[in-house]
């Protein structure tokens, strides 16, 4: 069972306005999660001192939410609360995950779920970002944008139209015109290239190492700047990489650079890889953790660099949950 949780404002005191504005977060909040009846268990309201005209909970059963449990009560007057408002949890059977509404004037209790929100997390190899995004992606119920699957998607369309990758001009005019889109569905990315799913599919060993070299084409790199702009433009999302906060989304509320000693993330790196069954020495993975640096840095396109306004982070003594947390704290403290 889940509770999801929803608030909208009237422009006035009256019964039509409180049905109408009722009916309207109900339906909302049924088709945000895809409710059925069946899977409301109980419905409860609550509605400022300021609306007498007419109970929301009988407003709720005249606009057909009759098939469950329905509560209304009163709340108490508060200094700086907002007027005239009603809220709503519904106690829903369902192990979907959920999404909470607000509506009107209401938008301003939440504005992390009524506003499209962008996260940015830049840092160098191995500082934890990519983990840290998905960890903070599935707090705020957010997209964990991957970046690395947009450009695998782009190499899978390559291969599908028979193009020799080492041909510039061959890849980008298959690039230039890609309808390639991603999603968030029940907490996960999808990434739809065509209309169709292939989330799965660019996941192969060939698809992997084609993106490679797709993705060192200017005009590639270009056009998934512009589709990551696009989709955060849409949707809420945290992305990561090396010049998010700097080049992707430089106006970007949130930003975050994340960092740590060379030796300690050679040293999570040779953690990972050991459990995965990998012989790389720690010596090894250092000495590439060192370069990686350098040319990341030095890039002529897109070079690591931490963007004046970000939160510095230094993760060398914090777990990836504990970063998490105080990214989310952070975000939290600014919306």
């Amino acid at each position: 069972m889940k509770a999801i949780r929803g608030a909208t404002t009237l422009a006035s005191d009256t019964p039509q306005e409180v049905r109408e504005k009722v009916k309207e977060l109900l339906n909302a909040v049924a088709d945000a999660n895809s409710l059925k009846a069946h899977e409301m268990i109980c419905i409860m309201l609550s509605s400022t001192g300021d609306i007498h005209s007419l109970y929301p909970a009988k407003a709720a059963r005249e606009a057909g939410f009759s098939g469950c449990a329905l509560y209304s009560s009163l709340e108490p007057d508060m200094e700086g609360s907002l007027a005239l408002c009603v809220r709503v949890m519904i106690l829903a059977d369902t192990d979907r995950a959920i999404k909470h509404v607000y509506l009107h004037g209401a938008r301003v209790l939440r504005k992390d779920l009524s506003q499209v929100i962008n996260i940015a997390l830049d840092g160098p190899a191995g500082s934890g970002k990519s983990t840290v995004s998905k960890i903070v992606a599935k707090k705020l119920d957010i997209l964990s944008l991957d970046t690395g699957a947009m450009y695998r998607a782009a190499a899978l369309k390559c291969i599908r139209e028979g193009v020799d990758y080492a041909e510039k001009s061959q890849v980008e005019r298959i690039i230039e015109n890609i309808d390639l889109r991603v999603e968030y569905r029940d907490g996960k990315q999808l990434t739809l290239l065509d209309g169709k799913d292939v989330s799965g599919e660019i996941r192969t060993a060939q698809v992997s190492m084609l993106a490679s070299y797709v993705s060192a084409y200017p005009s590639v790199r270009a056009k998934m700047v512009f589709l990551q702009r696009k989709i955060a433009s849409e949707v809420s999302c945290v992305l990561d990489g090396r010049d998010i906060g700097t080049n992707v989304l430089p106006d970007c509320p949130f930003k975050f650079f994340l960092t740590a000693a060379p030796e300690i993330r050679a040293r999570r790196r040779y953690e990972e890889d050991r459990l995965k069954g990998s012989t790389q020495t720690y010596e090894s993975i250092l000495k590439d953790i060192n370069e990686r640096d350098e040319q990341d840095k030095n890039r002529a396109v897109a070079p690591l660099k931490c963007a004046e306004d970000a939160v510095i982070i230094d993760t060398s003594e914090m777990t990836a949950e504990e970063v998490a947390v105080a990214v989310c704290e952070k975000v939290q403290e600014k919306i």
